[in-house]
């Protein structure tokens, strides 16, 4: 008959209980909290003043506006307000002129033109799918006996031996805007049938979102000698 747990041991597996109940509520409020300072500072520098002169004309009656909290959740729902009223824009012939306009300018400054240009291409190519190659792919990472999920943004080809090389982007969990870029031979990467939303989703939940099985192996890669030394 096991002794029972000492008092150490039941305050080590209360804490740890705890730990991992709190956790996912802290990631939560921290992901949140930041989506909610970033979108309200984005319209605060206008909804500040003009809060004000509200305050100002109605003291009696509108004269809350001025709280900090009130301003910043108006500055948050302005800038969502603004971030769909440019969505629907952009599927209108209107606001695709001006979007036409907006990237000329761009275009015209230096070091803006080549960060734009290249964001641009970046997502252009995640929303669009891939011709002959998978989009969603595993690489050998950071060696052969481990994988990591990527996006081939494009095929090129070796100089000399004509040999197709993919460029793949692995972004990092459980930030996908931040990772590694990798030339990688199209012959040793691992296709799979997911598309770009379903690997989002393994990425940023630290792989508990995901299918059932996956592939591992490259097609017609030998099992025996990838795990050879």
């Amino acid at each position: 008959m096991s002794s029972p747990p000492s008092l150490a041991q039941r305050l080590q597996r209360l804490f740890l209980t705890g730990l991992l109940t709190l956790l996912p509520i802290w990631l939560t409020w921290v992901v949140v909290k930041f989506v909610f300072v970033l979108l309200s500072d984005m319209s605060r520098h206008w909804v500040g003043p003009l809060s004000h002169q509200i305050a100002a004309w109605f003291p009696s009656a509108l004269g809350w506006i001025n709280a900090d909290s009130v301003q910043a959740t108006i500055a948050m729902v302005a800038t969502l307000v603004l971030i769909l009223a440019v969505g629907w824009l952009a599927r209108r012939v209107v606001g695709q002129r001006l979007l036409g306009w907006v990237e000329a300018l761009v275009q015209r400054i230096p070091l803006a033109n080549v960060i734009y240009s290249s964001a641009r291409k970046l997502l252009d190519i995640l929303q669009t799918k891939p011709d002959g190659t998978q989009r969603v792919v595993l690489i050998d990472f950071p060696h052969d006996q481990m994988k990591s999920v990527g996006f081939v943004t494009r095929v090129i080809r070796e100089q000399g031996t004509g040999r197709e090389l993919a460029a793949v982007y692995v972004p990092t969990t459980p930030n996908p805007t931040s990772g590694y870029l990798e030339i990688v031979p199209v012959e040793k990467l691992t296709p799979t049938d997911w598309t770009v939303d379903q690997a989002m989703s393994f990425i940023i939940s630290g792989g508990a979102v995901a299918p059932e099985t996956i592939p591992f192996e490259a097609p017609g890669r030998d099992r025996g000698a990838a795990a050879a030394p």
